[in-house]
C-alpha cells in the first residue's frame, strides 16, 4: 500500500519495534497547504500562520511510570467490581507510593467504539445513505507454544486441547499461532483450518539439543544453576562425585581431575538452558509485538511446561512491563497438567552413578519440576492474567484463559528519586480498608540500568496512542471518511480531522497565538493487520483576527491514502504541545470490490 504525497512518515513499525523503517516505506515529502491556511486571510507578515509538515513522532514520555495490573477477588473466588484508586495502597520497596494513574478495564470498555463509517465520495455529494459499519474484530488471542522446553507427549495434549478451543471462537474473534523456537507461525485469523494446520506443526523444538544418553557427568540445567550462578558447594560436590563414578570407575583418588571437568560440565549445561530460556523470552516479546499491534482486546495464551529462568529474572520483568503498558494479559497455561514428582528421571535414560549422588540428583530433579512453574505464576500474576496448573482438563484450562476477567484494575506510580543501577524493586498492592481480598498483582520490577534514549522512547509513546483502541476526548475531534475508487482494484480513501480550537491552548509571544498538533492515522484491514498511515504536525501561530475566526469553525486537516477494496478501521490520534491535551477515535470502512 502506498500513500498520497501529503504523507510522509509510516507507522510500518509495531510497539516495542527497534530501528529504522524500511526503506521502502518511505514517501516524497512536499509542502501541503492546510484548509485552515486558505481560509485565512493575508497578512502582512510574512510569516505563515498555519503550515502542515511531515514530522517524526514527538510525543511527551512517561517518565518512570510503573504500570501495576490488579485483579481482586473475595473469598469465593468472585472478582470484586466496584472499586475506586482510594480503596488501593501501594509500597514501592516498603516506601508507600502515590497512585497517579488509575483506570478500571472490563472486556466492554477494551472493545473497539467505532464513531463513524465511510461513504463514496459521489454517493454522499448526492445524499445516498452511509455504508453499514463492519463487523470489526473485537478479540486478538495470541497462543505461543513454548515448542523449546515442551516434551512430545504434552504437545500432543495441548494440540487437541487447542483445536477444541477454535469451534468456540465469536467471528470477531481473532486468533495466532506463535513458538518460542520462532519455527512455526500463524498470524492471526478467522480461519479455523488455517489454525488447526498450524497446530500440527507445534512439536519439541529445542535450540541447543538435548544431553545425549548417559552423558558423564549428567548435569540438569537446575543443578547447572546452583553450581555457577549460585556457587552451591554440595550440588558441585555431587556432581564431582558423579564424574568419579562414571569416568574413573570410582577411584577417589581421581577427585582433582574430576573437579575440572565437573565444573565445565555445569557451565556448559547452564550455556544451553540459558539459550533455551533466551529465545523463548525473545520469541515471546516478538509474539508481544505482533499483538500489540492490533486494534482490540489482546490476550496472550502462553502454553509451557515453564522454566528454569536462572540470572534471567529482569526478562521476566520486561516482559511483564511491556505487557502492562501495552494492555495485555498473559494467561499461562501449564502443558504437563496434573503431573506427579520425576524421582526416577527418564527410564529411557536411567540415571547413573552410585548410590552417593542417587538421592541428591532424585532431589534437584523434584525440585526443578516445581521452580520451573515460577515463571508461568509471576506472568500470569503479574500481567492480571489466569495460572491454570495441576490439572488435565486442558480444555477448561483454555476456555479461561481466553475469557478475560471481568474486571481488572491498572495502577500507576512514578518512583520518586529512582535510581537507575538496575536494582530489583518489591511491589505490594493491599487493599487501604484492609478487607480480606485476594489481590493478584505483580510482586516486583527492575529499576533501568540507564536513562533511556528519549527520542526512541517519544517513538514508543506515539505507537502505543496509534496501536490502542481507546478513545480519547481531551480534544473536540471529529473523524470523517470518504472514498472513492481511481480503477477497478485501487481506491483512494481520505480521512478527514475537524478539530475544534476552543479547548486548544496557545501560548501567547510576540503577537501570535502558538501551538502544534500531532496527527496520527493508521489504517488496520479485517484481522487487525496494520496496513498504512501517516503522521502531520500543523504548526499554528496565528494573529488575534485569525484565531478568532477559526475558533468559530475549527479546523480540517485530510489525510489521503491509497488502499484496495475490504473492510478497513481507522485509528485517527491528536495531541496538541502546549496543552499536552489527546483525542482518538475509531472509524470503519466498507469499500465494496
Amino acid at each position: 500500500m502506498t500513500v498520497c504525497i501529503c504523507i510522509a512518515v509510516l507507522y510500518a513499525l509495531p510497539l516495542f519495534a527497534q530501528g529504522p523503517q524500511n526503506s521502502s516505506q518511505e514517501q516524497n515529502k512536499a509542502p501541503v497547504q492546510s484548509p485552515a491556511t486558505a481560509a485565512a486571510p493575508p497578512q502582512e507578515n510574512k510569516a505563515s500562520e498555519v503550515e502542515t509538515r511531515d514530522t517524526p513522532a514527538t510525543f511527551k514520555v512517561r517518565v518512570n511510570l510503573v504500570l501495576v495490573r490488579v485483579v481482586v477477588r473475595d473469598e469465593f473466588g468472585k472478582v470484586v467490581d466496584n472499586l475506586h484508586r482510594e480503596d488501593f495502597a501501594l509500597t514501592d520497596n516498603r516506601k508507600p507510593q502515590v497512585i497517579s494513574f488509575f483506570s478500571v478495564e472490563t472486556p466492554v470498555s477494551r472493545s473497539i467504539p467505532v464513531t463513524t463509517a465511510s461513504s463514496n465520495s459521489a454517493e454522499a455529494e448526492a445524499g445516498a445513505p452511509v455504508a453499514p459499519l463492519p463487523a470489526m474484530p473485537q478479540r486478538f488471542v495470541s497462543i505461543l507454544y513454548d515448542d523449546v522446553h515442551i516434551e512430545m507427549s504434552d504437545s500432543m495434549n495441548v494440540r487437541v486441547a487447542t483445536a477444541n478451543l477454535l469451534g468456540s471462537l465469536a467471528p470477531t474473534d481473532r486468533v495466532g499461532i506463535f513458538t518460542t523456537s520462532g519455527q512455526k507461525t500463524q498470524d492471526f485469523t478467522s480461519d479455523r483450518e488455517l489454525l488447526k494446520q498450524a497446530l500440527l506443526g507445534i512439536v519439541p523444538r529445542s535450540m541447543t539439543g538435548h544431553p545425549s544418553a548417559g552423558a558423564c557427568p549428567d548435569i540438569s540445567y537446575y543443578q547447572a544453576d546452583l553450581i555457577v550462578n549460585q556457587n552451591d558447594q554440595q550440588a558441585l560436590a555431587v556432581a564431582v562425585d558423579e564424574t568419579v563414578d562414571c569416568m574413573f570407575n570410582g577411584d577417589q583418588t581421581k577427585i582433582p581431575f574430576a573437579r575440572p571437568i565437573a565444573t565445565s560440565a555445569a557451565q556448559t549445561s547452564l550455556t544451553q538452558g540459558d539459550v533455551d530460556t533466551e529465545y523463548a523470552y525473545r520469541h515471546m516479546e516478538d509474539a508481544m509485538r505482533r499483538l500489540a499491534a492490533m486494534p482490540g482486546q489482546r490476550v496472550l495464551v502462553f502454553v509451557s511446561p515453564g522454566f528454569i529462568m536462572s540470572k534471567l529474572f529482569t526478562e521476566a520483568s520486561g516482559v511483564i512491563d511491556r505487557a502492562a503498558r501495552a494492555n495485555i494479559v498473559i494467561d499461562t497455561i501449564d502443558a504437563r497438567g496434573l503431573y506427579t514428582p520425576d524421582v526416577m528421571g527418564n527410564i529411557a535414560d536411567p540415571p547413573g552413578g552410585s548410590y552417593r549422588v542417587q538421592g541428591p540428583k532424585a532431589l534437584y530433579r523434584t525440585e526443578a519440576q516445581s521452580a520451573q512453574s515460577y515463571v508461568l505464576g509471576d506472568l500470569a500474576a503479574g500481567t492480571g492474567g489466569t495460572y491454570f496448573h495441576n490439572r488435565n482438563d486442558l480444555d477448561e484450562g483454555f476456555r479461561q484463559a481466553v475469557a478475560a476477567p471481568p474486571v481488572s484494575y491498572v495502577l500507576g506510580f512514578s518512583p520518586q528519586n529512582l535510581k537507575l543501577n538496575g536494582s530489583y524493586h518489591t511491589l505490594k498492592v493491599t487493599m487501604a480498608a484492609k478487607q480480606k481480598y485476594n489481590v493478584q498483582a505483580r510482586k516486583g520490577y527492575f529499576a533501568p540500568s540507564k536513562a533511556q534514549d528519549p527520542a526512541e522512547t517519544a517513538k514508543q509513546e506515539i505507537q502505543e496512542a496509534i496501536f490502542s483502541q481507546d478513545e480519547i476526548h481531551d480534544l473536540p475531534v471529529e473523524l470523517q471518511t470518504q472514498f472513492f475508487k481511481t480503477d477497478q482494484s485501487q481506491v483512494k480513501l481520505s480521512v478527514i480531522a475537524h478539530l475544534d480550537l476552543k479547548s486548544v491552548k496557545f501560548r501567547k509571544a510576540d503577537g501570535r497565538n502558538n501551538d502544534d498538533v500531532t496527527l496520527a492515522t493508521a489504517i488496520f484491514d479485517e484481522n487487525g493487520n496494520f496496513i498504512t498511515g501517516g503522521e502531520k504536525i500543523i504548526e499554528m501561530r496565528l494573529m488575534d483576527g485569525t484565531l478568532e475566526r477559526l475558533g468559530q469553525r475549527g479546523i480540517n486537516v485530510k489525510s489521503s491514502f491509497d488502499v484496495k477494496p475490504g473492510s478497513y478501521l481507522v485509528r485517527l490520534v491528536v495531541r496538541d504541545a502546549e496543552g499536552e491535551q489527546m483525542a482518538a477515535r475509531n472509524g470503519a470502512v466498507v469499500i465494496p470490490y
